[in-house]
């Protein structure tokens, strides 16, 4: 994990979805010590479970209805089937490159990335109840 070891940072971003893994790459890159607490795999619900894999899903669909549609463009096809095992792992392979860029961009631009619950607790302090069960509290700035 990069980051200070004394748990006092810049900044603070509570969640790495798609507004919280932005703004704390661009905050590093801007030269401000970045922790990022996150429960669930960087990226949040969207790249994970939600936009990404939803996204690769419908663009599974629309080429088999492009396929379908194809004999105005001379392309003859019969008995097109659609197999939803195989667009599902794709759909997953697409979150997880995605999910891994998040990660090369954190740790290329020395974000901390923290695995646990955020919850604040006070002026300047969040409180992490981290994956193995431990509980520790880091502080910032500006959170």
């Amino acid at each position: 994990m990069a980051g200070k070891s004394d748990g006092r940072f810049d900044l603070i971003i509570v969640g790495s979805g798609p507004g919280g893994y932005v703004a704390a790459i661009r905050a590093a890159q801007l030269g401000l010590s970045v922790a990022c607490v996150e429960t669930e795999a960087l990226g949040g619900v969207c790249l994970n479970v939600g936009c990404i894999p939803t996204k690769a899903l419908l663009t599974s669909a629309l080429v088999v209805n492009e396929v379908r549609d194809g004999e105005k463009h001379g392309i003859v096809s019969k008995d097109i089937t659609f197999d939803l095992g195989p667009a599902q792992v794709r759909s997953r392979e697409v979150a997880d490159q995605m999910r891994k860029g998040v990660g090369h961009l954190f740790r290329k631009n020395k974000v901390t990335h923290l695995e646990g619950f955020g919850r604040l607790k006070g002026k300047g302090k969040v409180e992490v109840e981290e994956v193995e069960g431990n509980t520790r509290t880091i502080e910032a700035a500006h959170i």
